[in-house]
């Protein structure tokens, strides 16, 4: 596997953990419909949170929130429209960005970006 792969694999891992940890229900991990995905999607107090989840291990590039296009947000919001067709619900959606550095292996730095829009 190569070593991006097991960056995004080891940042949805840590992605799990963080939100568990703040009290979501994880619903979905790497949900589909067609060609979209959603990396996450899970709720808390009655809102349905569809999550793009970024993991770098270096900020050579810049941080990994920096990575997430308007693009990316538009095919998160197509892919929860799909979600939400097939599993209508009440409640409010909210899309969020969860951004992982891992410049320390030992500590991971979170830093989650709720709400966003285009």
């Amino acid at each position: 596997m190569a070593k991006h792969n097991h960056t995004g694999k080891l940042g949805e891992t840590l992605a799990v953990d963080y939100f568990l940890n703040q009290g979501y229900l994880i619903l979905h991990k790497n949900w589909r419909a067609g060609h979209w995905e959603v990396d996450l999607i899970a709720q808390k107090d009655k809102v349905l949170h569809f999550i793009e989840v970024k993991c770098r291990r270096s900020l050579r590039f810049g941080h990994p929130e920096e990575s997430v296009s308007k693009k990316k947000i538009i095919n998160l919001m197509n892919a929860a429209e799909a979600y939400c067709q097939i599993n209508p619900s009440p409640v409010r959606m909210q899309f969020d960005v969860l951004a992982i550095t891992l410049l320390d292996q030992n500590k991971p730095d979170f830093f989650l970006i709720e709400d966003v829009y285009v």
